[in-house]
């Protein structure tokens, strides 16, 4: 999902943060890998996404613990989407691709990833919002497993940490004889 890997741009949040967009070319790198290639980026254009990209989790985090949306989340994320110009386009593939302005604007793919979290957090996908179990992560994810009971954010760094944690405690608790 679009917006929740875009929330996944600052991570452990509960712990020693990562910002993985710390500057704007950063974040014109990450747009362009997610089909969303702006011309440029300038700090105020950097700033306006990560206040989206943090409004986008305060609305995924209250969707998962069945919370009421904070207001400024949605006046946030309905502000966005509502500023960018951007289409939907068909592909000979028969896949939905993003076309945005003749300019390329940054604010053109925030609309995109602020349509994306609307979607996802008005339950219009099958799935549900879920926080990732790590104590220093606990991103938002939406649940598309078919038990709806996934975990982790990301089976590769959550899930794989915590499975460590637990044997490498487990090996301390009981020592092998030698």
């Amino acid at each position: 999902m679009l917006a929740t890997s875009f929330t996944a741009t600052l991570t452990e949040r509960h712990g020693d943060a990562v910002e993985r967009i710390p500057t704007p070319h950063r974040l014109v790198d990450w747009l362009a890998v997610n089909g969303l290639a702006v011309d440029s980026c300038t700090t105020a254009d950097l700033e306006r996404a990560r206040e989206l990209r943090e409004a986008i989790h305060a609305a995924a985090t209250a969707t998962a613990i069945q919370d009421a949306l904070p207001a400024s989340a949605v006046h946030i994320i309905n502000d966005c989407s509502v500023q960018g110009r951007a289409a939907a386009v068909l592909t000979p593939e028969s896949n939905r691709q993003w076309r945005l302005s003749s300019a390329s604007l940054v604010e053109d793919a925030l609309s995109v990833i602020a349509a994306d979290a609307i979607s996802i957090i008005a339950g219009e996908r099958d799935g549900k919002m879920a926080l990732c179990a790590s104590p220093t992560c606990q991103a938002a994810f939406f649940d598309t497993s078919q038990s709806r009971t996934r975990k982790w954010c990301d089976m590769n760094t959550c899930g794989n940490r915590q499975k460590k944690a637990r044997f490498n405690a487990k090996e301390r608790r009981s020592p092998r004889s030698g």
